[in-house]
């Protein structure tokens, strides 16, 4: 199994699009910190549809909470502040695929501990900042199912 990790995420829609991802491909998705929203939200459960009982979703307080809940998990931090390509990991079962908020991306903190496990999707055109969110989760764990599964 593959793990989802969405640090203190903002906007319900892209949660919602995500946790229905992971409904989808069976990965484990875990909401830390706080939210930008209630997980009863109506534009979250719209973009969730109704996948939202096959989601395998955790809600963690905080770091430390979430980090007991993936005890031996490899961590692989996503960030457009790096310069290793998503595609240069070789990825394996219980793996992290850590993610930020839409607004702040991961606290520099968490970023610099894990570094050696940092990766980004290149944007050649340099016309953006950074992708939605949604579509991060989807580019990064398809090459992560593609990897494991021969796809």
């Amino acid at each position: 199994m593959l793990h989802v990790a969405l640090w203190e995420p903002e906007v319900p829609p892209n949660a919602g699009n995500i946790a229905r991802l992971c409904a989808a491909t069976g990965a484990r998705l875990h909401l830390i910190g706080r939210l930008g929203f209630r997980l009863d939200d109506k534009h979250l459960k719209r973009a969730g549809l109704d996948y939202w009982p096959a989601v395998d979703l955790a809600v963690h307080a905080g770091w430390d909470d979430f980090l007991v809940a993936v005890p031996g998990s490899r961590i692989v931090c996503l960030s457009s502040k790096v310069a290793r390509r998503y595609t240069e990991v070789s990825y394996q079962d219980d793996d992290v695929l850590l993610f930020g908020s839409e607004s702040k991306g991961l606290p520099p903190g968490i970023l610099e501990k894990y570094a050696e496990s940092a990766v980004t999707i290149p944007m050649p055109a340099g016309k953006v900042r950074s992708l939605n969110l949604a579509t991060s989760v989807g580019i990064v764990l398809y090459e992560a199912l593609r990897q494991r599964n021969g796809w």
